[in-house]
């Protein structure tokens, strides 16, 4: 496609562009992509190709017609004198015999920097007949709406999207591993062998079964002194009878 800002050189500004018809061919337009009904405004979306198909009869007995090229172009809204963005004109040179028709397709893609604003679209048909009479029907000339599609999720969004949701997994399994060395390390710490101990206060001690000689030698043993040595039963004896 080709971007133009011309203005128009004439002084008289005029509704339409001028256009020739010739009496013995018929014409007609069909929009494929998108689809358009007649009776409603044409809408195109922005940044998406335009498709549609322009049809030729030639109603003549007895000459042909060469279907030459096919073109189209935004115009001012306003003024369709005046040009937006011109296309680049599509080459055919079909021949087209008596009582025969000819079909021809041409796409284009509208820029989205139009997207939201009315332009007038101009489609041309440019044709000749075999005496070398040339001909350029306007077979579409009206306002159309230039609209914005809006797709919900891009792929920079969706992208991010993924990027995220792989950080969210990644501290759900980092978290996880941490739980469980933590709970590990708890539990070997409250499994310790409970080692029983006997009783270390002396007060809980219950002197009353003991004979009084020995409770008596006991109490008059140095305290925090070295045990005494061992007795032969001899001297057992000996202490045993003098205590009775």
């Amino acid at each position: 496609t080709e971007d133009a800002a011309v203005v128009s050189d004439d002084t008289e500004s005029e509704d339409e562009p001028e256009t020739t018809k010739s009496p013995d061919a018929d014409t007609f337009l069909l929009f494929t992509r998108p689809l358009h009904s007649s009776g409603s405004q044409l809408e195109l979306p922005a940044g998406y190709p335009v498709e549609f198909l322009v049809g030729f009869a030639n109603k003549n007995q007895f000459e042909d017609f060469i279907v030459e090229t096919v073109e189209a172009s935004f115009r001012y809204s306003m003024d369709f004198n005046y040009y937006i963005q011109n296309f680049s004109a599509v080459a055919f040179n079909r021949e087209v015999k008596p009582g025969h028709e000819a079909t021809v397709s041409y796409s284009f893609l509208p820029s989205e920097s139009f997207a939201g604003r009315p332009f007038g679209l101009n489609i041309a048909l440019n044709y000749r007949d075999s005496r070398g009479n040339q001909f350029s029907e306007a077979v579409f000339n009206e306002t159309v709406q230039i609209t914005e599609i809006d797709e919900g999720l891009d792929g920079e969004t969706f992208f991010l999207y993924v990027f995220l949701a792989a950080i969210v997994i990644l501290l759900l399994v980092l978290g996880q591993q941490f739980l469980g060395s933590y709970g590990k390390r708890k539990r070997t710490t409250t499994t310790r062998k409970v080692v029983e101990t006997g009783t270390t206060n002396s007060k809980d001690v219950d002197y009353e079964w003991i004979p009084a000689e020995t409770l008596k030698q006991i109490q008059n043993s140095p305290k925090g002194g070295k045990s005494s040595p061992k007795q032969s039963p001899r001297q057992r004896k000996a202490a045993k009878q003098a205590s009775s």
